[in-house]
């Protein structure tokens, strides 16, 4: 929904500086708590808009444990500030591409990062309009991880209506919002999990068949779906994917999507020896103009009829940045944590 450009403009007094959050070193991190936090938030000048560019005032951002394998700040001379996923408020844009006052969530490809400050400068296709009156807390939780599961379900997998797919790491915010996606447009969804809890969250989402993770789901996958599933989704990591590759049909695709912070790589993997006869291998790395704007939208329209659940684990302030962090690489999280600017 966009406003027309007539939209009478709305002021925003700018500070000059900005307080953000930096990604810290292994030895800035150590000490007392208190510490902690100074080393982790800095001031910086709040940036100024170029042409082709939008100014937003970042109200939340998701926190994500893939977030904890590094995310690269924008110049090594600058302070290193993550992030790659912001919800907030235009505040600037030379070009009005955008209005000012419209709400926007701002996706960023991994080489960019910047998203965890008070001010956020991108290019205006980067900004994705929207309208919701959810909180900022809610609306934080949405933007990574829609984009990783419709990203996974038309780039990674190219699904279909009236197949089945197969999430493993199913208790995950990725896989949840990736059930749904799956559901809505007609798959058999079958999903992993960990935790017997997560039964009720997955069967709302609209999972057919739940099944306990372990080192092997593939026999109890074909006891359900003879042959295999079409498609499978991994969101566990290295770990589990040559099981998951075993669960998956001659001609099937298999789309490796995330990954825990302990199973990034996979030892000894070989193409011909591991990868099933016929079963395709593919991976998905987000890119922020993957998900379109109606996406976005029907989504949170979504959360705000009830249709479906969006809840953040956790809520924290900016200068509770390193809490925030220590608490999801502790494991405590079941699915995202924000911060609220």
């Amino acid at each position: 929904m966009k406003a027309s450009l007539l939209t009478p403009p709305v002021t925003h007094r700018l500070p000059a500086t900005m307080s953000v959050a930096i990604q810290a070193d292994a030895d800035e991190t150590g000490g007392e708590s208190g510490d902690r936090r100074e080393s982790m938030v800095r001031e910086v000048p709040v940036p100024t808009p170029g042409r082709g560019e939008v100014l937003i005032r970042v109200h939340a951002f998701g926190l994500s444990r893939v977030g904890l394998l590094g995310e690269p700040g924008r110049d090594s001379e600058s302070p290193r500030v993550p992030g790659v996923e912001a919800v907030g408020v235009v505040v600037a844009c030379p070009d009005r591409e955008l209005w000012v006052g419209a709400q926007v969530a701002v996706l960023l490809d991994d080489n960019q990062g910047g998203a965890y400050a008070e001010y956020l400068c991108v290019p205006a296709a980067q900004a994705i309009s929207f309208v919701s009156g959810l909180s900022w807390a809610v609306l934080a939780t949405v933007p990574g991880m829609l984009l990783t599961a419709y990203g996974s379900l038309t780039v990674g997998l190219d699904a279909r209506d009236g197949q089945t797919l197969l999430i493993r790491g199913g208790w995950s915010a990725e896989g949840l919002a990736t059930a749904v996606l799956a559901c809505r447009q007609g798959m058999t969804v079958l999903a992993t999990t960990r935790n017997p809890a997560d039964t009720a969250a997955l069967r709302a989402a609209g999972v057919r068949h739940v099944l306990a993770d372990g080192d092997s789901v593939a026999g109890a996958v074909r006891d359900i779906v003879p042959g295999g599933v079409h498609a499978a989704l991994e969101l566990s990591g290295a770990a589990t994917l040559r099981d998951t590759l075993h669960a998956t049909r001659i001609h099937g695709v298999v789309c490796c999507a995330g990954m825990l912070p302990d199973q990034a790589r996979l030892p000894g993997f070989t193409p011909v020896d591991d990868l099933p006869r016929g079963v395709r291998l593919t991976g998905y790395r987000a890119r922020s103009t993957d998900l379109p704007p109606v996406v976005l939208q029907e989504f949170l329209d979504a959360i705000a009829s009830g249709a479906i659940t969006a809840q953040p684990d956790r809520v924290f302030l900016l200068d509770e940045i390193a809490e925030a962090r220590e608490y999801l690489q502790s494991g405590r999280a079941a699915s995202r944590a924000v911060v609220i600017v």
